[in-house]
């Protein structure tokens, strides 16, 4: 298994990254409407806990895919073979979505896991097989299965806070492997466009929910008469927003976000954030969604706090790693401001609409600041100029 040039010009995502995805839009699907319902049941503490402990799973499981497949995809039928049953591992996590978060029972997101880092470790011994690489893939694959053991050994502690605090623990071992092996073995080729292109792609498909909860709401105005004007607008405002998310997101050139391997763990670990709030979005729509029919536990100001926040986590994050070092003063005011006045939204009677047009602003800002390599920036495929 020999490692990638890390200066490959026009690296794209293969065909099988786009097939490996799939499985993630499964997984990503049901952890938003389980969280949907958790929230629109009032069970907020519990349902966010679950949430971000089932999507920290599904995160590093992409992650961990990801960087790999940057600096050793060769394509061969083993490393086809040991990629779909780590697509294996996270349909069984999928499977186990809903049991962790009505029992607090990860027993399949576990197994799931295990499924996956099996797999992920053999790509890692083969890998292993590159002299120049051998000491940083040997510290990747112990590690993983060290951590794996310890996820396995989590699974016999009881329901309580030291359940949770392991699992922040444990989550941060998992994050602390790829800081070790490559400190300590060197450093794998990854590939900047690569990465970016990826990182993006997996944010369509989480915006691609918030776009079926726009759906959503006027397949329920087409039910519900009395609600049919509230449905409507909160469809379209959902659009508009969904659509301000993805243009902030695709502005600047990503590429020249990462650089060295302190940027690229930056950009790599503040995406669970992103990816997470993305998600939340979702989930949130679907609860005002239930409010506006009268089928949520939830008031209203709570029920816009759900959407909310979200967004402005998404914006801030985004932000934070790869617009204000390639921005002006201009958009490096209006982006965070913007967001913070998002969370404004819930005052008001009518859900989502400042958020709507706050994100008109952002954008409108973004098309007349446009960094001047925008004309090489082709939707989140560029290509290197080098």
């Amino acid at each position: 298994m020999r490692p990638r040039d890390a200066a490959e010009p026009h690296r794209a995502a293969s065909p099988l990254e786009l097939f490996f995805d799939l499985v993630f839009v499964v997984a990503v699907s049901i952890a938003a409407v389980q969280l949907h319902h958790a929230l629109t049941e009032n069970h907020v503490l519990d349902g966010i806990a679950s949430y971000l402990m089932v999507f920290f799973a599904i995160w590093w499981a992409w992650m961990n895919f990801t960087w790999f497949a940057t600096s050793f995809d060769t394509d061969d039928w083993l490393y086809r073979v040991l990629t779909v049953v780590q697509m294996a591992g996270v349909l069984v996590l999928a499977a186990g979505i809903e049991p962790a978060f009505t029992d607090k029972d990860f027993t399949i997101p576990v197994l799931g896991y295990v499924v996956m880092r099996i797999a992920m470790v053999a790509q890692w011994i083969r890998a292993s097989r590159a002299p120049e690489h051998r000491k940083t893939a040997l510290i990747y694959a112990s590690g993983i299965a060290a951590v794996q053991v310890l996820w396995v050994l989590w699974l016999l502690v009881p329901q309580s806070p030291v359940q949770i605090v392991l699992f922040v623990v444990f989550a941060a071992l998992e994050i602390s492997i790829p800081v070790v092996a490559e400190k300590s073995g060197g450093t794998t080729p990854w590939h900047p466009h690569h990465i970016t292109e990826r990182y993006g792609l997996f944010t369509l498909i989480l915006l691609g929910e918030s776009l079926l909860a726009s759906a959503n709401a006027i397949i329920e105005a087409l039910h519900d008469e009395t609600a049919l004007a509230p449905l409507i607008s909160i469809s379209v405002l959902t659009l508009v927003v969904t659509a301000g998310l993805w243009w902030i997101y695709f502005w600047p050139p990503h590429h020249r976000a990462i650089g060295g391997f302190g940027t690229s763990l930056t950009y790599g670990y503040m995406h669970y954030f992103i990816f997470a709030a993305a998600g939340a979005f979702s989930a949130g729509i679907e609860v005002e969604i239930d409010v506006l029919t009268h089928h949520s536990e939830l008031g209203d100001v709570a029920a816009s706090f759900t959407v909310t926040v979200p967004i402005a986590v998404f914006v801030l994050g985004i932000w934070f790693i790869a617009i204000k070092d390639n921005a002006d003063r201009v958009v490096n005011t209006v982006v965070p401001v913007g967001a913070l006045l998002v969370l404004l939204d819930p005052v008001i009677p009518i859900p989502i609409t400042l958020t709507a047009v706050v994100m008109a602003v952002i954008v409108a800002v973004l098309v007349v600041h446009r960094p001047v390599d925008a004309a090489h920036h082709e939707t989140g495929h560029e290509k290197l100029s080098s």
